[in-house]
């Protein structure tokens, strides 16, 4: 099959006709057999979109664009099943423009180059072209950059799709010529209108709150995760009026997620395995590791709330561990699910056994208190910078003393701190751990610049 064969297959019909991938375009009856239910309930029309209406409400940027007639190249940025695919057909369709799509997993230049030859050919006929990329992050620089030259003559709008954060996996090139919509996970209310639509489509069975519920915490927010998993209930519950709970957990075993992601289960999960960390209970906290993997968290959230806990409950006592939870999420994104699991698993044994202070937590609150509550004062005279003659004829940097000359390499009575500002120890160093060492080495320091501050540790600043 060639290429122009297999995306024609994709291509909306603006005579009313059907795609195979069941993109419905002029009457109802134009749905295709046979296809799964999140296909043949793909909207029309940008009015049949559920969700997104940070980008297609009115007078949102997405709205504006299909208004305006004039389409524009962009990124559209968001986790599965949430309308990528959808909005790049409905642009083409509302522009009758001629729609090429290319997956990055399959394709390569060979594709890119067939896709140019038919923009040449629409444009000759008079027919724009838009070109849609799935999975754009999984091509190389140099597939990317193929892209260019065409984007800026106009030859075709350009749509890129992608899960992973542009701003990274990107060109920078190729960014700079497309404006990112960031696309969200669906919403509770929408997956409740989603599953409506489905059940009306399929005249299928009700589901019972509490099977609703899990049913949209099983799907996190992938629209066609929760279409195509009730139409599966649909056709295995034959005969059923309702669908409760229980028979919900027996068809989809252990696929069904274990607590609601944003529900309170969820967040009191994450508050478990956060305070057996702190509590250095690594069994416990192994214990909740464990839970949420199993219950369906993406590992990647959890290693965030690890580097998170490395640097609030541990922080200077045992610096390594920051080095750990960052290790843990570079492994994690290399080896992937199940392997990367073992180091993240690691990494929250570490974290639990290791030495703990707040004591830059609750400095970084202190000084942020303090800065609200305080007035802006300006740089000292000797700590400005003075990178030209003028400054240093006003006197910036006038009388500064430069550490590195001075014995021990501290300035002796030197103060940092703006004038009129008492000096401040906002940082109390733990008596455990690696600040054991940390704060001898505070006090010592403190009695080297002789500013007062030797006898201020005691002291409670603004909190």
């Amino acid at each position: 099959m060639t290429m122009q064969e297999s995306l024609s297959l994709d291509l909306p019909d603006p005579t009313g006709g059907t795609g195979a991938a069941g993109f419905r375009s002029g009457t109802p009856e134009a749905s295709s057999l046979g296809a799964p239910l999140a296909e043949r309930l793909r909207p029309r029309t940008i009015d049949e979109v559920v969700g997104q209406d940070h980008l297609l409400g009115p007078g949102q940027p997405l709205r504006v664009a299909f208004e305006s007639g004039q389409p524009h190249s962009m990124i559209l940025w968001g986790p599965p099943g949430v309308g990528k695919t959808t909005l790049a057909r409905l642009m083409a369709y509302a522009f009758d423009a001629q729609f090429l799509a290319i997956s990055a997993v399959l394709g390569g230049v060979k594709d890119i180059r067939e896709a140019v030859e038919q923009a040449q050919a629409a444009r000759r006929a008079g027919r724009r072209t838009i070109v849609f990329v799935d999975e754009v992050h999984r091509f190389n620089k140099a597939q990317q950059d193929a892209f260019l030259p065409h984007v800026e003559s106009g030859l075709f709008t350009f749509i890129g799709a992608t899960t992973e954060n542009p701003s990274f996996e990107v060109n920078a090139a190729l960014l700079s010529r497309a404006t990112v919509h960031v696309l969200r996970a669906m919403d509770e209310a929408a997956m409740q209108t989603l599953l409506a639509r489905g059940q009306a489509e399929l005249q299928g069975p009700s589901l019972t709150p509490e099977a609703r519920t899990r049913l949209i915490a099983y799907a996190d927010g992938d629209a066609r995760r929760v279409l195509n998993t009730y139409e599966t209930l649909a056709g295995m519950l034959k005969g059923r009026d309702t669908i409760d709970e229980a028979t919900l957990e027996k068809s989809l075993g252990e696929q069904l997620r274990r607590y609601d992601k944003g529900g309170d289960q969820f967040y009191d999960t994450i508050s478990a395995l956060h305070k057996s960390v702190r509590g250095s209970d690594p069994n416990a906290a192994l214990y909740w590791f464990v839970r949420m993997v199993d219950g369906g968290v993406d590992p990647r959230y959890i290693v965030r709330r690890l580097i998170r806990m490395a640097s609030e409950d541990i922080g200077l006592a045992d610096p390594r561990a920051l080095r750990m939870a960052l290790d843990a999420a570079e492994t994690y994104e290399r080896l992937g699910s199940p392997e990367g699991e073992l180091t993240l698993a690691q990494c929250v044994i570490y974290l639990a056994v290791a030495p703990k202070s707040n004591a830059a937590y609750m400095a970084y609150k202190a000084v942020r208190a303090w800065v609200k509550q305080d007035t802006t004062r300006p740089v000292p005279m000797h700590l400005r910078n003075a990178p030209t003659k003028l400054m240093k004829t006003l006197g910036h940097g006038e009388g500064y003393r430069y550490a590195h000359d001075e014995p021990d390499g501290i300035a002796a009575g030197e103060c940092y701190f703006p004038d009129g500002m008492a000096p401040q120890a906002f940082y109390q160093p733990v008596q455990r751990g690696l600040e054991l060492k940390i704060g001898e080495r505070v006090r010592q320091l403190r009695e080297m610049l002789g500013d007062g501050r030797a006898g201020a540790q005691d002291q409670n600043p603004v909190a």
